[in-house]
Order: C-alpha cells, then sequence, then structure tokens
C-alpha cells in the first residue's frame, strides 16, 4: 500500500473512497519502511469532485484526467516504484473550491485535521521522518497544522512550500509552534507568480496591517530557506550540484514551482536524502536576497545554458 487517500472532513481526517477507519490503516501502511510523504493541493480542487478530484489529478499514481498540469506528484516523488524503502504516500484531500475567501477560510479548518493525521502518525511510529509537499493554499493548510498546541515537536521533518498562497504571520506562527521550531521549511518561490501573490494581498485582508505574501519568503532562519526557481544563480547552483532545473518559460504562471522539467527531482533527493542535503548546504544555493516583485516582467530572459547530455529531466 504505497499510496493511501485522506480528507479533511468536519470531523478530523478520513480515509478517502472507503468507510475503513483511518487508524488501522495507516498503522498496516506504516509498516513499510521508508518516510511518510504527504502531498497537499491547493486551490480548486476537491475530494469526490466529478472533474477537480485531486486523488484522480496530482495526487494519484496514475491520473485520469487530460490536463498538462495532471502529472502524477506520488510517483514524481518515488512512490509506486516498488522499492522496499520507498515508503508511504498521503495524498491529503480537502475542500478547495467556491471563492477564494471560502478556500482561505476552508484551508485553515484542513489544518486542523492534517493536525490530527500527523498526531495519529506520531502515535503509530513516533521515528518515522514525515515530510510534507504543499502548493499554493495548501500551505496556509500546513501551516496552520503545524501552529496547532500540543503537536509533537518532532511531528514533521520537512516542509516544501510551492508558491504559498498564504501571508507571513501564519508562517511566523507556525515557525514559532513547538513543532514549527524543529521543522526545516524549504519555499520554493518564483516570480512567475508575482500577479497571484499581488491578487493574495488584495484580496484577503491581511492578519495584520501591511503583511506580505510568501513570494517575497519565508521569515529569515536556521530552519527556514527561500529558494527562487526562477533566478538564474539558483539555476545554475542546482545544476552544479547535479540536478538541472528546465528554464522558466512563462512570465505569470501560479504552477511552474511543480511542472518545470527537473523540479522533482530536485525535491525528491531533497526529501528523501535530507542527510545528503542538509539546510546548510541547501542554503549554499541560493543568492542572499530574492529578486522583487514584477522582475520578471520589467527584464529579457538571459541566454540558458542547455541540459547536461545524457540526464532526463523529471516531470
Amino acid at each position: 500500500m504505497p499510496l493511501i487517500q485522506v480528507n479533511a472532513t468536519p470531523q478530523g481526517p478520513c480515509l478517502g473512497g472507503t468507510s475503513w477507519p483511518l487508524v488501522p490503516v495507516l498503522c498496516n501502511a506504516l509498516r513499510q519502511p521508508g518516510p511518510v510523504m504527504i502531498m497537499i493541493h491547493g486551490f480548486k480542487f476537491q475530494p469526490d469532485h466529478p472533474t477537480c478530484c485531486p486523488h484522480r489529478h496530482i495526487l494519484s499514481l496514475d491520473p485520469r484526467v487530460q490536463c498538462r498540469k495532471a502529472i502524477s506528484w506520488p510517483r514524481a516523488l518515488g512512490i509506486g516504484q516498488g522499492a522496499k524503502d520507498e515508503g508511504l504516500g498521503i495524498a491529503f484531500g480537502w475542500s478547495a473550491r467556491g471563492t477564494i475567501w471560502q478556500a482561505y477560510s476552508q484551508a485553515a479548518l484542513a489544518g486542523r485535521a492534517l493536525a490530527d493525521l500527523l498526531q495519529a502518525i506520531h502515535r503509530i511510529d513516533p521515528n518515522r521522518p514525515v515530510h510534507v509537499l504543499a502548493h499554493s493554499l495548501g500551505a496556509r493548510v500546513v501551516l496552520r497544522a503545524l501552529g496547532t498546541p500540543g503537536l509533537p515537536p518532532t511531528a514533521v521533518q520537512r516542509v516544501i512550500l510551492l508558491s504559498a498562497a498564504e501571508f507571513s504571520i501564519e508562517a511566523d506562527r507556525a515557525l514559532n509552534s513547538d513543532a514549527g521550531r524543529k521543522t526545516e521549511f524549504i519555499s520554493i518561490t518564483s516570480r512567475e507568480n508575482d500577479l497571484f501573490d499581488f491578487l493574495l494581498e488584495r484580496l484577503i485582508r491581511a492578519p495584520r496591517q501591511g503583511d506580505r505574501a510568501l513570494g517575497f519568503g519565508l521569515p529569515p532562519g536556521a530552519n527556514t530557506l527561500n529558494l527562487q526557481l526562477d533566478n538564474l544563480q539558483t539555476r545554475v547552483a542546482l545544476r552544479r550540484a547535479g540536478i538541472p532545473i528546465g528554464a522558466a518559460r512563462a512570465r505569470i504562471c501560479h504552477w511552474s514551482t511543480y511542472l518545470q522539467p527537473g523540479v522533482f527531482d530536485f525535491y525528491r533527493a531533497i526529501l528523501r536524502e535530507p542527510h545528503v542535503w542538509p539546510l546548510i548546504r541547501l542554503k549554499g544555493l541560493a543568492p542572499d536576497e530574492a529578486e522583487p516583485r514584477w522582475a520578471r516582467l520589467r527584464r529579457w530572459e538571459m541566454p540558458e545554458m542547455p541540459l547536461p547530455m545524457g540526464r532526463k529531466a523529471s516531470s
């Protein structure tokens, strides 16, 4: 059982696609050695929706949707390959449809269900490494979960936020929680997402006056890293480290942080081999400061070096 579906409900986390109780299935699934990979979608998805169910889309081993964005996150992270130590993938679904205001509110509620799931995993196997990969409003889900009082300090080892749709104060709360202080946070940004950050700041009332979206990065700290994927210096550093990332092609795109060729090679490596990719090494790949908002719209792209011959980039 390399992948299970878990959905956020008002009653807490529940298995998707079945009426079986969650905990016994988790106990059985956690017999598989290896890390737990929790994957969280963003806006516009909803479990069991006829066309927008995440479990038939990006969170599926075999997406059944004809769409360029429907790539399998689990397979890209090494789940479902049959390896003895591949671990357990958890596709975490939540109700993210409706208006942006409704989805933003639902993300906070889904965070409570995720916290309960993390508690359950910790009770069953407290020494199991748990990682989270979240896109867009999924970042709000995981940040809310990690800010939940009583969550064990070792509940999550690493979090990767892709184009996070959240404000910096929520990141502050998570980072200053008992669990957050022990978690490594890696925020993957791109100036391609500037329009969506701008709209978030205009449509959602910030929790505190003047707060900015996380497109400008997480607060600096020993356990935080901000990596701007469309920055040439970052891509050159990743290429030299053996993980080439394809050139950013769009000026505006909310999905490039998981669609660019090579990005899942990177995410898979840093989640499956954190000892090879400690945060101090990753920090050496990132420029000191992110480029300013709208920089991508104002500059001409510099020429890209071709990917090394013989290396196949992941989709």
